[in-house]
């Protein structure tokens, strides 16, 4: 059931980070879903980073780090995608 968490938690990260960044990202949605997740794991380790990563209630602080880690994982990935599938057209010369 973990799996399950995690998808849909790096779905809400990947989304999120998609609307936060300025313009449009060429990224498909499994990439999105895969991005949130490592974005997520980025903010989680942030926090234990910091000391903030248990804390009493909710964890406003390793949310809010979560969705950094997932704008910048999402940010660069989608830069990393969209230069792959840009090159990809081209024929390599000899």
């Amino acid at each position: 059931m973990n799996w399950l968490w995690a998808i849909i938690v790096g779905l809400v990260l990947g989304l999120l980070a998609k609307a936060i960044i300025p313009g449009k990202q060429q990224i498909p949605l499994w990439l999105t879903i895969i991005f949130g997740i490592l974005g997520g794991m980025l903010g989680n380790a942030a926090s234990g980073w910091l000391g903030v990563q248990d804390t009493k209630g909710f964890d406003w602080t390793r949310h809010l780090l979560q969705v950094i880690g997932a704008v910048i994982v999402v940010g660069v990935g989608d830069m990393v995608w969209s230069s792959f599938r840009h090159n990809r057209g081209r024929a390599t010369p000899r």
